[in-house]
């Protein structure tokens, strides 16, 4: 096999195996996705803080496509095992999913440092000792950044708003950050790039939004010591001025920044209903959170498989116009066969017995050493082909070993 044609088969054989933990995520995905939207409207509905710590449950749908309960639960298998087939057997599939996940990436992504191009050449002034970034656009402040978070607000702001006002505005966007919110829409937004194909994650990114949206609220008004119907009339006056100065906004800064004004009154709303809230308790609610989704995490990693599994067994099959077993009993084969570092030595009269018995008649591989991804999903092994035609008592058999090519080895870290 040609150097090309390997590396066209290590990115199908990759693109099945990853196409396979992500469709599985998606399932879980959308049962999640109902339950949370469910539990927000009814036991959570009053709860802004368990709301917010709700959504932190996707994080573990990544990591749920490995799950032994797709080989080993009969339910689960007869539920799943059509999709598992096709996927294996339809390369097809993979390449469509692997390409849906790079579209994704693109447009997502794209628009974030499309952004972050916009916002590092607006102009720079200080709120207090804090360095912001100010536009002419008409949109609602955000910040925008991880390692080096930018806070953007629109120059009316800057002229319009006293002092005060500003350090609540410029708190309220660090308050963000500090709560890792900035973060939070980091994993979204690749949690909605590999489960592309549920929808529903991009419809919920609103809801996300809100919630976390109201966490900030609710900490910002009581770290600043002002009272909730101040804060409330601040964001009034912005909607005010922003409504006053309708222009042409750029659709980055719509997709990441801008919050709609029709969000803004529901904040509003809940901000009415602000009551003071203990820090301790929200601490410790969010420690056992924490602990809990831990606790998950690790009931997930022993319950899946590893990423990949060595194989002990030996097997021979013919070659035509496909492959086809002749035996998979590494017992059996084991009497005539044998292989060190560098050879595999065959017992000739047992094995072309063997053959016989079978009526081969086409090429003759012996495979060994190998590994797999999941069940039925192998990754390969060293192999040999046998001539039918050799005289030896014993042949000896220089074979391959992919274990020590570069795409085998990064397959297996996959």
């Amino acid at each position: 096999m040609s150097s090309l044609s390997q590396f066209g088969a290590f990115l199908d054989s990759s693109a099945v195996y990853l196409t396979l933990q992500f469709e599985r995520c998606a399932i879980f995905s959308f049962v999640l996705t109902g339950i949370v939207m469910l539990l927000r409207r009814t036991v959570f509905s009053r709860g802004i803080f368990a709301k917010g710590i709700l959504w932190s449950l996707f994080l573990m749908i990544p990591f749920l496509g490995k799950l032994r309960l797709f080989y080993e639960n009969v339910i689960v298998l007869m539920a799943t095992g059509r999709l598992i087939y096709i996927t294996t057997h339809c390369l097809w599939i993979g390449r469509i999913y692997m390409a849906g996940i790079a579209v994704a990436f693109v447009c997502i992504f794209g628009k974030r440092l499309h952004l972050r191009r916009i916002v590092s050449r607006m102009g720079r002034t200080y709120v207090g000792d804090r360095e912001v970034r100010v536009t002419d656009m008409n949109i609602t402040p955000f910040t925008i950044g991880l390692i080096r978070p930018m806070i953007v607000l629109p120059q009316i702001m800057v002229t319009d708003y006293s002092a005060a006002e500003l350090e609540t505005i410029v708190q309220h966007e660090r308050i963000h950050g500090r709560l890792g919110h900035l973060w939070w829409y980091f994993a979204w937004d690749i949690i909605r790039c590999l489960i592309w194909v549920n929808p529903f994650l991009s419809v919920c990114q609103k809801y996300l939004r809100a919630d976390l949206e109201d966490m900030c609220d609710r900490v910002c008004i009581q770290n600043t010591g002002g009272d909730a119907y101040a804060y409330g009339q601040m964001l009034l006056k912005s909607l005010k001025l922003l409504c006053t100065q309708q222009g042409a906004v750029s659709s980055a800064v719509t997709y990441v920044g801008e919050k709609e004004f029709l969000e803004m009154k529901r904040r509003i709303r809940n901000i009415a209903a602000f009551q003071p809230y203990r820090k301790m308790v929200c601490v410790g609610g969010a420690v056992i959170a924490a602990v809990a989704i831990g606790l998950l995490f690790v009931g997930i990693h022993s319950s899946s498989y590893a990423r990949c599994s060595e194989i002990d067994s030996m097997l021979v099959y013919e070659y035509k116009q496909e492959g086809t077993i002749l035996s998979a009993d590494s017992q059996s084969l084991g009497r005539m066969i044998h292989y060190d570092d560098d050879y595999v030595y065959v017992d000739r009269q047992a094995f072309e017995c063997f053959l016989r018995q079978r009526n081969a008649e086409g090429d003759i591989y012996i495979v060994f050493g190998g590994f797999q991804k999941f069940p039925g999903l192998g990754g390969g092994g060293c192999s040999c082909f046998y001539e039918t035609d050799t005289k030896e008592k014993i042949a000896r058999i220089p074979y391959e070993k992919p274990k020590e090519n570069w795409m085998t080895i990064l397959y297996k870290m996959l």
